[in-house]
């Protein structure tokens, strides 16, 4: 069995996750939007009115901002 090596550089240069860019895609929001609302200080629950989402998916893309930033491809590259 070969032992894992946890080296720097010895993960792929993508991410299990899906991007930020991918999940606004994928609810029909644009990322821009999603990201001026977080600059403007909108709560979710602004945010998701604004948008026309639920507050539980605002929320969801809230979390992904502030565990991942912008891009959530990570890599040992």
């Amino acid at each position: 069995m070969k032992e894992f090596n946890n080296e720097p550089g010895s993960y792929p240069p993508w991410s299990r996750i899906p991007s930020l860019q991918d999940m606004c895609r994928e609810i029909g929001i644009g990322h821009d939007q999603l990201i001026e609302a977080i600059a403007e200080g909108l709560s979710t629950e602004e945010a998701a009115r604004k948008m026309q989402v639920t507050t539980a998916t605002m929320d969801a893309l809230y979390e992904h901002f502030y565990r991942y930033g912008i891009s959530s491809v990570q890599g040992g590259d």
